[in-house]
């Protein structure tokens, strides 16, 4: 079964899926990024998984089980090292992104910790811990400010940047400018609303759609289905 707690980091969640039966799933977009732990018949390994554009199709072999941290948006570059426009709709191993003798140490500590979550945790940490890791708070700012509806030109305004910079600034962060961010966020406050029951046409108006249609197309577009198939899954 799925589980999934509050990080001690700042804004993360850790999640976990046992292993058991091969099954399919999605993967929704929403910002974030994820420090992975997978293992299975070949070992464990440390993945990283990038910003996502539209959904992801993640097929997992029988026996295999994961475990997660899944960093908010903007938090992930300055610990990873790396800006997140380079990791965008992909999963690499955390191996291609820091020195393999360093990684094979730590995965060594995460196959051996008792709580997986929490050793996943503690290798940011100690990251965040570090010289240089202090993330710029420019970013977190302005996707506080998308997710409550404010134009890209007055998030620029509110922060004192040009629309130019705070695109190069979104890209590093997020893996992509601010306007698919903010239909990123959009769409998961649709889908926190939708999850309460409210009908369709009421989910669209608080979270900022035009209309129900507007709604549809944003979903579609952003995971490939729709938003009943969504909630029934």
């Amino acid at each position: 079964m799925h589980t999934e707690r509050r990080s001690r980091l700042p804004g993360a969640r850790v999640w976990s899926h046992p292993a058991g039966a091969a099954h399919e799933g999605l993967v929704l977009p929403d910002g974030c990024l994820d420090l992975l732990w997978r293992t299975g018949a070949g070992g464990g390994e440390l993945l990283v998984a990038g910003p996502d554009t539209t959904a992801h199709a993640v097929s997992t072999p029988a026996g295999t089980a994961w475990t997660g941290l899944r960093l908010p948006p903007g938090a992930a570059p300055a610990l990873l090292g790396v800006p997140a426009s380079a990791l965008r709709d992909a999963r690499v191993p955390l191996a291609d992104l820091w020195p393999a003798a360093r990684v094979r140490v730590l995965g060594e500590r995460v196959a051996a910790a008792a709580d997986t979550g929490r050793a996943l945790e503690a290798v940011l940490a100690e990251r965040a811990a570090g010289p240089g890791a202090a993330a710029d708070p420019l970013p977190r700012r302005a996707a506080a400010l998308l997710a409550r509806g404010h134009p890209v030109a007055d998030v620029a305004d509110r922060l004192g940047v040009g629309v130019r910079r705070l695109h190069r600034l979104s890209l590093a962060a997020f893996g992509y400018g601010p306007k698919v961010l903010a239909r990123v966020l959009r769409l998961q406050a649709a889908l926190r609303a939708a999850r309460t029951g409210l009908p369709a046409a009421e989910v669209a108006a608080l979270a900022g759609y035009a209309d129900q249609q507007h709604l549809a197309r944003e979903v579609r577009a952003l995971t490939g289905t729709t938003l009943t198939r969504l909630l029934r899954g």
